[in-house]
């Protein structure tokens, strides 16, 4: 799988500079933030007329990946009071939605206090506390109300959100039920729905006749509203996946747009369609450096334990994927004249379930070697238990210039440091 990778030159320097300034051996993430902001223009730029694009920051939060996306994405997604925060110290001021299941009172309070935009509301005790929190404040509040709709099972992906028994949004037989409560509350208005069915969807084809499903049925769900004129927005959440397995093969984006565009040209009063996507904009972005610790054989497997692991990095775990893996060796001469085998990847918790990849076929590999992990941006670091045997959490390095100029400038920060 490494074959499909190239690490930018720019970041080898940083690896290489800050490696030179780690007294012990090293596990660090290095962020690209030219390749970010490239990504998410291109992504952009793909887009239709009236679509817009928000990113979910649950994918990666960091102040500096909110700063890189902010400049080029229409909005941000946010689910936590932790979320406004970071969402608010923003360099450059977007519009937010506040979304997800089990929201604070305290959250809600506060968004509103800050100037949300909308509110996703999930449940219908969430329309009732909504609405006595808006009074209290004597606000009007915009919302959006979460379907979870009946779905044909060929549009199942690995992670479902709906279509099937889950936290997330109202059943589409009680929509009707929902939006007369959101109508009938005096501090509420409707501006659209929700739908966020599916998650890790890799296959373009799969999600373009989700799409077209939702778009299908929306005149029948603004046709519910007491003013259907004032129901303009059809959020249709995120879930693109990234081929962690196949690098080389990702989701077909441009394809979604252009088929997307034809879609919403049919249609007689079409909706603005909001996309929330948080993978598929920060995932290609990072990546993890870990330090060989330690070579052996157990039982005839062989195993390079290295600095780091599922506690910093624990998307592979999560997953369930044999994550890529290249090898950067010390002497790269001894490398092309080593052993090529067969490694396990694990890192170094006392738990066999620390394991960032297996089977990776690597050519001498010794004690001080780097491996590096790429498409390392997205649910990697922030969804890790770092506390766990406590251990040091791990340097993130944010590149903000290429080879171009004679040296990238970085900056490095904890995770419970802010950036600077």
């Amino acid at each position: 799988m490494a074959e499909h990778f190239r690490i930018p030159g720019h970041i080898l320097d940083a690896i290489e500079a800050h490696r030179q300034a780690c007294r012990d051996p090293m596990a660090a993430f290095f962020y690209d933030l030219p390749a970010l902001a490239a990504q998410g223009s291109a992504m952009k730029a793909a887009l239709p007329s009236g679509v817009e694009l928000y990113y979910a920051i649950k994918a990666n939060s960091e102040a500096a990946i909110i700063d890189t996306l902010a400049p080029v994405v229409d909005g941000l997604e946010l689910s936590s009071g932790g979320e406004i925060e970071r969402a608010c110290a923003c360099s450059t001021p977007r519009p937010w939605v506040l979304s997800g299941p089990g929201k604070l009172d305290a959250d809600m309070r506060e968004a509103m206090s800050r100037g949300v935009e909308a509110f996703h509301v999930e449940s219908f005790g969430e329309v009732a506390r909504l609405q006595a929190i808006a009074a209290s404040l004597g606000h009007v509040q915009p919302v959006l109300v979460r379907i979870n709709p009946s779905l044909p099972a060929d549009f199942s992906s690995r992670l479902r959100m709906a279509g099937t028994a889950t936290p997330f949004g109202i059943d589409e037989a009680q929509l009707a039920d929902a939006v007369q409560a959101v109508d009938e509350a005096s501090n509420l208005t409707l501006v659209g729905f929700h739908v966020h069915a599916m998650s890790h969807q890799k296959c373009e084809q799969r999600h373009q006749r989700l799409l077209a499903f939702y778009l299908e049925r929306w005149p029948e769900w603004r046709a519910l509203a007491r003013h259907p004129e004032q129901v303009l927005q059809l959020n249709v959440g995120g879930g693109i996946g990234v081929n962690y397995l196949q690098p080389s093969e990702q989701f077909d984006w441009p394809g979604l747009c252009r088929a997307l565009e034809r879609c919403l040209s049919t249609m007689h009063e079409p909706p603005l369609v909001r996309f929330e996507i948080g993978r598929f904009l920060s995932a290609f972005c990072g990546y993890y450096a870990v330090e060989v610790l330690d070579t052996k054989v157990s039982h005839g497997e062989g195993f390079l334990v290295c600095r780091g692991g599922t506690h910093q990095f624990r998307l592979p775990a999560a997953q369930g994927h044999d994550h890529p893996v290249i090898h950067l060796p010390r002497d790269p001469r001894r490398s092309r004249e080593g052993e090529r085998r067969a490694w396990t990847v694990v890192g170094q918790l006392c738990t066999p379930k620390d394991v960032l990849s297996r089977q990776q076929a690597l050519q001498g590999v010794e004690v001080g070697d780097l491996l590096v992990l790429p498409l390392a941006g997205a649910y990697g670091y922030n969804i890790s238990h770092a506390d766990f045997l406590c251990h040091p959490r791990p340097d993130q390095i944010f590149v903000s210039a290429s080879r171009e100029g004679s040296v990238p400038e970085t900056r490095a920060q904890r995770r419970a440091e802010p950036v600077s």
